[in-house]
C-alpha cells in the first residue's frame, strides 16, 4: 500500500476563493472547507453553490461527491476529466474513508456502536429520508463518543460518526433513528433540540482517499466550526 501523505492537516485560512476556504489544490484536484447553509451544487430554483462559485472565480472544477446544504466541510472537486473519473470510481467502490463530527442531545446508552437501518426516500415528504425494511437501501454509520458538556441545561455529545454507507441524509436519519437527532437539524430534529443551535451541527471533519495520479494515500481536515 501506498505510504499516506498528510496533504493538509487543517484549514489555516490561508487561500480563499470566492469566499471558500482552499485547504489544498493542484493541477488534479481542488479540496475546500465547504461553509454551512451553500449547495454543493446549483439547485432548480437556487443557483448559487460552492461548484458555481468556484467555476465563476475561473476554477473548471468537476464535481465529485456532494455535502448537504446545511453540512460544512471537506468537499473534493476534480480539475480534469482523468482524475474526476477516478474518483468517482473511488467513491463508488467506497474506497474514501470519510469522518464526521455532530453534537446531538441525551444521554446515550453506550460509548460507541453501528447504525445499520435501510433508508429510502419519503417521497410525500421529499427531500426527507426515512428508514424502511422492505425497499430501504443497505444503510451503516460506526459512531463513537468524543465527550459530553451542558449547553443550556441540555446534555450534549460530542460525537464521531464514520459512514460506510452514503446515502441521502443517511448520517442525520440514523442519529434519528438513535433518538439523538442533531442539534439544529430542520428536517429530523425535535422543536427542542433545532432550538440549540442556529446552523446544522454536522461537519465533514476529515476524508481520506488516494490521490488520482499518484494512487498515495492523502488525507484532509476542515477545522471544527462548534
Amino acid at each position: 500500500m501506498p505510504d499516506c501523505s498528510i496533504a493538509s492537516t487543517e484549514n489555516t485560512g490561508l487561500d480563499s476563493i470566492a469566499g471558500i476556504d482552499v485547504l489544498y489544490q493542484d493541477q488534479h484536484i481542488v479540496v475546500i472547507d465547504k461553509p454551512a447553509g451553500v449547495l454543493s451544487v446549483p439547485g432548480r430554483v437556487l443557483k448559487d453553490s460552492v461548484t458555481s462559485r468556484l467555476q465563476q472565480a475561473g476554477l473548471d472544477v468537476l464535481v465529485v461527491h456532494r455535502l448537504d446544504c446545511a453540512t460544512s466541510g471537506v468537499m473534493i472537486f476534480a480539475l480534469d476529466a482523468a482524475s474526476q473519473k477516478n474518483l468517482n470510481r473511488q467513491f463508488q467502490d467506497r474506497v474514501p474513508t470519510k469522518y464526521y463530527q455532530a453534537l446531538i442531545a441525551g444521554e446515550l446508552s453506550a460509548d460507541d456502536g453501528l447504525v445499520d437501518l435501510p433508508l429510502i426516500c419519503d417521497w410525500p415528504n421529499r427531500p426527507l429520508q426515512k428508514v424502511c425494511y422492505e425497499h430501504g437501501k443497505p444503510s451503516q454509520t460506526i459512531w463513537q463518543k468524543l465527550e459530553s458538556f451542558q449547553l443550556q441545561q441540555n446534555l450534549i455529545n460530542r460525537i464521531l460518526l464514520k459512514p460506510i454507507t452514503g446515502r441521502s441524509h443517511q448520517l442525520r436519519v440514523h442519529m434519528k433513528a438513535l433518538g439523538h437527532p442533531i442539534l439544529g437539524d430542520a428536517f429530523y430534529a425535535t422543536d427542542s433540540v433545532k432550538a440549540l443551535s442556529e446552523r446544522l451541527c454536522l461537519h465533514a471533519w476529515k476524508l481520506k482517499l488516494k490521490h488520482p495520479l499518484t494512487e498515495n494515500w492523502i488525507e484532509f481536515e476542515a477545522n471544527l466550526p462548534f
